[in-house]
C-alpha cells in the first residue's frame, strides 16, 4: 500500500499561517476589550497600541466629529505625535472637515494608505505637520455618513508593507463598527445629561434658588467625588443625581413652594413630599443609574438619623446622598437668598464642622473642608 505524499509545505507558510493566527487573536482580544469598554477613548486605545506595537507607525490616533462640529477632534492617541506648531492647533481645535484627507475618506470604503505624504494631494498638509507616511481608516455612522478615522504614522517616508497594511485594514475595520457604536452610546448619553440639566435649571428658576445653584453644587460635588478616588461611572450617576436632586419640587403648589413666612406643619409636610416624589419621577427615566437615584432620594437624610424622608442614619444613607447633601449644603449657606444674605466661607465652615456626626458624615466634613482650605474645589 502506497501512503499519499504529504503536502508541500512552501517557504514561508508556516509563518504566514502563523501570522494570520496572531492577526486573528488579536482582532478576538480587541474586540472583547472594546466590546467591555465603558467609554470610547478605552474601547479605541488598545487598537492603536497593538498599530503601533505590530507596525512601523510611531504614532497612531483616533480622530472624531460629533454633532455639527466642523472639526474632528483626537479621541484618542498612543505613541509619538508630531511636534510641529501645525500638530499642536490641530490638539487644541481639531482636523477641519475640508482637509483633503477627510474628503477622500468619505468617498472610499477601505483604508487608505501613503507611502510618502508629499507625493500624494490627498495627504496635503501632513507634510508640513511632520508626518512623512501615512494609514487612514474611516469609520462611519449608522447611515454611512463618516463620524471618524483611524490613522498612524512615521517621520520618515515608509513603504507600508502588504502584512502591515492588512493588519492596519483587519483591525480597523472590525474595531471601526465599534467605534462607532460607542460614539453613539456616548452622544445619547451627552443628549440625555443635557436634557437632565435643562430640566435641573428650569426648577431652579421655579424655585428662586440663586442663579447657578445647579451647575455650582455640581461642579463642586464632582470635583468632591473625583479627590475621593469616585470611579468615573460613580462620578456620571453623581452628576446626573445632582442635576435633579429637587426634581420632586415641580409636584409642591407655588403657594407652599415660594411661601416667604414660615411653613405650617402641614405644609412643611407637603414641602417634604417632594422626595419620593422626585424618586417616582426620576425612577420613570429607566435610563438612570442607581447611584442617582440614591443622591434625589438621600440628600434630605441626616447622620443622626433626623433627616428625612426614610430617616436613615450613618451608612445606610448612600455615598452619593452623603456627600451631595454636604456639597447642597455648603453652596446654600454661602450663596445669597430672598430670606438670608450669604454666609462668607469660614461662618459656612464653621457651621459644618458644628454639624459633624449630626447632619453630615464626619469624615466627609474633614475631607471636604480640607479640600476647601487648600483651594482644590470652588468656594
Amino acid at each position: 500500500m502506497t501512503l499519499p505524499s504529504p503536502a508541500p509545505v512552501f517557504p514561508g507558510a508556516a509563518s504566514r499561517l502563523h501570522d494570520r493566527s496572531q492577526t486573528a487573536e488579536a482582532i478576538v482580544s480587541l474586540t472583547r476589550l472594546a466590546l467591555g469598554a465603558g467609554d470610547l477613548a478605552a474601547g479605541v486605545v488598545p487598537t492603536l497600541e497593538q498599530l503601533v506595537r505590530e507596525t512601523a507607525a510611531v504614532g497612531s490616533a483616533y480622530f472624531q466629529t460629533g454633532g455639527g462640529a466642523l472639526n474632528y477632534h483626537v479621541r484618542a492617541a498612543t505613541g509619538e505625535m508630531p511636534s510641529s506648531a501645525g500638530m499642536q492647533a490641530i490638539a487644541a481645535h481639531g482636523l477641519p472637515a475640508e482637509t483633503p484627507l477627510l474628503r477622500a475618506l468619505e468617498g472610499t470604503p477601505g483604508p487608505l494608505f501613503f507611502d510618502d505624504t508629499a507625493r500624494d494631494p490627498r495627504a496635503a498638509g501632513f507634510p508640513e505637520l511632520g508626518v512623512a507616511s501615512l494609514a487612514a481608516a474611516p469609520v462611519r455612522r449608522g447611515d454611512g455618513h463618516l463620524l471618524g478615522a483611524f490613522l498612524m504614522h512615521t517621520f520618515e517616508p515608509h513603504v507600508w508593507q502588504p502584512d502591515e497594511a492588512a493588519l492596519f485594514t483587519l483591525v480597523s475595520g472590525t474595531i471601526a463598527s465599534l467605534a462607532g457604536r460607542l460614539a453613539a452610546e456616548e452622544q445619547a448619553s451627552e443628549a440625555r445629561e443635557a436634557a437632565l440639566r435643562a430640566l435641573g435649571l428650569a426648577l431652579e428658576a421655579r424655585d428662586g434658588e440663586t442663579q447657578g445653584h445647579t451647575d455650582r453644587v455640581t461642579a463642586l460635588a464632582l470635583r468632591f467625588a473625583a479627590a475621593q478616588g469616585w470611579s468615573e461611572g460613580d462620578r456620571q450617576a453623581l452628576k446626573w443625581g445632582a442635576y435633579l436632586h429637587d426634581i420632586g419640587k415641580i409636584a409642591i403648589p407655588d403657594a407652599v413652594l415660594l411661601k416667604p413666612g414660615r411653613l405650617t406643619p402641614e405644609e412643611w409636610a407637603t414641602m417634604r413630599s417632594h422626595v419620593p416624589a422626585g424618586v417616582a419621577f426620576a425612577g420613570a427615566l429607566t435610563f438612570l443609574p442607581p447611584g442617582a437615584l440614591a443622591v434625589i432620594a438621600d440628600h434630605h437624610e441626616r447622620w443622626d438619623g433626623a433627616g428625612y424622608p426614610a430617616g436613615k442614619a450613618g451608612e445606610l444613607i448612600s455615598p452619593g446622598g452623603r456627600l451631595f447633601a454636604l456639597c447642597d449644603v455648603y453652596d446654600a449657606l454661602t450663596s445669597p437668598r430672598p430670606y438670608k444674605a450669604a454666609w462668607t466661607h469660614a461662618e459656612a465652615v464653621a457651621e459644618l464642622r458644628a454639624q459633624a456626626g449630626r447632619q453630615f458624615d464626619p469624615a466627609s466634613v474633614e475631607a471636604f473642608v480640607a479640600l476647601l482650605e487648600e483651594g482644590d474645589l470652588p468656594a
